[in-house]
């Protein structure tokens, strides 16, 4: 995949990080132009390390990389920060949405396999959160937007959803996701409902930021359940 780019630079988005050895580690990020993989910061855990603030959860950053040829996970090796991110940093709500986002976009996303559509949708939601802060409709309206990305989208409203409802909810900017009518309350408990029971089908083991962002809180639609139980995975990367 690498063999005519052994370094690089990309825009990417830190989708998780763990510890490695003694004073590296490990990131998932998803970038602009390759999609979402795995890389190496060495040594930043050490006292003069200078690239920690590269591998703090969804930091925004072009990453100069290195990769061996026909390796799979590339070494950073240098970057510039667009964004941390601060107000999100700061509030609890904008957290765990931030988090969910990410987790969402490493467990629907395969590696490898560039999409500047979902590059786009997380950083537009991130700036959203940073921006406008959270709202209740905010996890439901990326999750159904990201489905479709994945291939898992539905191209009709489902549960008597309101067809311009279901429109708002998987085009409208974030910031006008705001509801107060006992009739789109109940649409978007709908919407929390597919979200829900798609997530609890598909992956193999469940998000660990469903319940904070309020996911789990939906209302038990049995008669239509049928309509939401069939997703299959359409040829979307």
């Amino acid at each position: 995949m690498y063999n005519n780019c052994m370094i690089f630079t990309d825009s990417g988005i830190v989708l998780l990080r763990q510890d490695f050895r003694e004073t590296d580690r490990i990131v998932s990020i998803y970038t602009r132009q390759q999609g979402r993989f795995n890389a190496r910061l060495p040594g930043v855990l050490r006292p003069t390390g200078k690239l920690k603030a590269l591998c703090e959860p969804f930091v925004w950053a072009d990453y100069r990389i290195y990769v061996r040829r026909g390796g799979v996970i590339g070494t950073i090796t240098g970057g510039k920060l667009n964004n941390i991110f601060p107000h999100i940093r700061q509030d609890l709500k904008r957290l765990q949405l931030a988090f969910h986002c990410c987790e969402l976009v490493l467990r629907l996303t395969p590696l490898h396999q560039p999409s500047e559509d979902k590059f786009n949708l997380l950083l537009s939601a991130l700036n959203a959160l940073e921006q406008d802060g959270a709202h209740p409709a905010f996890a439901s309206a990326f999750t159904l937007r990201l489905m479709t990305l994945a291939g898992f989208g539905i191209d009709h409203p489902v549960l008597k959803i309101p067809t311009e409802f279901w429109e708002k909810i998987h085009k409208a900017e974030f910031s006008s996701l705001h509801f107060s009518q006992p009739e789109d309350l109940l649409s978007l408990a709908k919407c929390n409902n597919i979200c829900k029971r798609f997530l609890d089908n598909y992956l193999t083991y469940p998000l660990q930021t469903t319940k904070p962002v309020g996911l789990n809180e939906w209302d038990d639609f049995a008669a239509d359940e049928k309509e939401i139980l069939t997703l299959r995975p359409q040829n979307v990367a």
